[in-house]
């Protein structure tokens, strides 16, 4: 399962949602179901923007876990 870690980046850099969102031209709705794991998917455009804005690598931000039952 893929998993997003938006929130341990933004604490990392000490930026809230709203300075992203303002940062990054995107609502911060659209942020938050991001950041909550709700996202079925992601634009490369905007892994591109929260990158750039955060200082980061795309692998910073999401992370594939294997689901403990799949194992």
């Amino acid at each position: 399962m893929i998993y997003v870690n938006l929130d341990v980046m933004l604490a990392k850099r000490r930026m809230s949602l709203t300075q992203l969102s303002e940062k990054i031209g995107l609502t911060i709705a659209n942020l938050s179901v991001l950041k909550t794991g709700k996202a079925k998917a992601v634009r490369f455009s905007t892994l591109d923007a929260i990158c750039r804005a955060l200082d980061c690598q795309p692998g910073d931000i999401l992370e594939f876990r294997e689901d403990e039952d799949d194992g």
